[in-house]
């Protein structure tokens, strides 16, 4: 793609990288076949393609967004499918990342759409502040409907829909500290707590604890670690999604200099695609852009580390798990076959759903924030789902959990609790 911007422009290094990317792309549209808002729109402004041209446009010209760019940009669910299919390498991920800081810096939205993201970026990724939101948010319900009737208050109304239904459970899995090996010491990870994971589903981090624990591996909970800063930075709130990083940097490294880690265990793939690209953010911050790369090449989902440690193969269990790979785990992480490799050595059957490489619909804050097209991606997600009659559905990603888990009424469960189960824990509770 040709561009025309100028040497002041380019002197902006965000801006540089930007038409660097933007001159990749060729037009040749591979991107609509497996883009989900294409695919359920129709519209060539909600194709990666007619993204590149909103954002090439916007920035070439050095104008603030308006509301047509913003309308399709914010549709995009950042699942990074175009990514996979482009044959020119286009890294939409970073073009689509600066275009959301500076509609964030240039455009005023409505009140009401403002109020929304403010509350989301306050709660969420706060732990001690989500918790007694999402009891408010099961009192509240009845109201939902209401809510949904009234276009500007339909995000409220998704809130309140997703909101658990049980009581949510607690945990010790987030309490910082060491937790030691039933056997001979093998290794030695930090695993990241994160923010809403602990909140929705504690039995996640419990699972890969004992996992990793009865392999040998220490497990160390950081003090002061916290939100990977991704459902903020996707808002194109730029300096909140630097701080987490940094703070979540600095604790990590602290572990590294006093006891060394072999890997930074994430159970969240959404959390992992994020700070596996800490070295990226970071890489103009001289105090940061080296411990950034450092923390970023120790990132590990907690599949990509089990297959490390050669797992033994077990007997088949007589249960068929349909395995579904989170976004940010095969386009992101590009992690495609360990997750199942490990499911089909630990005794279950595997079985892939029928566009596997389309969006769930859930994307961080989108099936708040854009619930309508949200809905169509997660009808169409549990049908395929459903499809292939497993008796269980697995995916690494508690944002897909919670999204598929509001419209089927297969179990749902973390990856790492059906491996955890395998191989000596208990069952998981979705299954009792």
């Amino acid at each position: 793609m040709q561009t025309n911007f100028t040497a002041e422009q380019l002197a902006d290094p965000h801006v540089a990288e930007s038409e660097k990317i933007l001159r990749r792309c060729v037009h040749c549209g591979f991107c609509t076949a497996t883009c989900p808002t294409y695919v359920t729109l129709g519209n060539e402004l909600d194709s990666p393609r007619g993204r590149i041209y909103l954002i090439k446009d916007m920035l070439e010209n050095g104008r603030p967004a308006d509301a047509e760019v913003v309308t399709h940009i914010d549709r995009c669910l950042s699942c990074l499918a175009c990514m996979t299919t482009c044959p020119s390498g286009v890294d939409y991920m970073h073009l689509v990342d600066h275009a959301r800081v500076h509609i964030e810096k240039t455009y005023r939205r409505p009140l009401m759409d403002r109020l929304i993201r403010q509350m989301l970026a306050t709660v969420l990724p706060y732990p001690k502040r989500f918790r007694p939101a999402l009891a408010l948010a099961r009192l509240g319900r009845p109201i939902a409907p209401l809510l949904k009737a009234l276009p500007p208050l339909r995000p409220l109304a998704a809130m309140l829909e997703l909101a658990p239904r049980g009581r949510l459970t607690s945990s010790n899995s987030a309490r910082p500290g060491v937790r030691a090996v039933e056997t001979e010491r093998r290794g030695r990870v930090a695993i990241l707590t994160g923010c809403a994971q602990p909140v929705l589903d504690a039995g996640i981090n419990e699972a890969a604890i004992r996992l990793l624990t009865r392999l040998g591996i220490e497990v160390v909970v950081p003090e002061g670690e916290g939100c990977c800063g991704a459902l903020v930075h996707h808002m194109g709130k730029e300096e909140p999604a630097l701080d987490f990083a940094r703070r979540n940097i600095d604790v990590w490294n602290r572990e590294i200099e006093q006891g060394g880690l072999d890997a930074i265990v994430i159970t969240a793939s959404g959390c992992g695609t994020t700070i596996k690209d800490y070295g990226h953010m970071l890489r103009l911050d001289p105090a940061y852009a080296e411990k950034a790369a450092r923390v970023s090449a120790l990132a590990k989902d907690v599949t990509e580390y089990l297959a490390t440690l050669d797992l033994p193969e077990n007997e088949p269990r007589g249960l068929t798990v349909a395995y579904h790979s989170a976004c940010s785990m095969q386009h992101g992480q590009k992690i495609t076959l360990l997750p199942k490799v490990l499911l089909k050595r630990a005794g279950f059957a595997v079985r892939d759903p029928a566009e596997g490489h389309l969006c769930c619909g859930s994307a961080g804050t989108y099936n708040i924030l854009q619930p309508e097209i949200s809905a169509q991606l997660k009808a169409r997600k549990v049908r395929n789902i459903e499809a292939t009659r497993a008796d269980i559905v697995a995916t690494g990603n508690i944002g897909c959990m919670t999204q598929i888990g509001t419209a089927t009424a297969l179990p749902i469960v973390h990856t790492v609790e059906l491996l955890d189960w395998a191989y000596g824990g208990p069952k998981p509770a979705d299954l009792a």
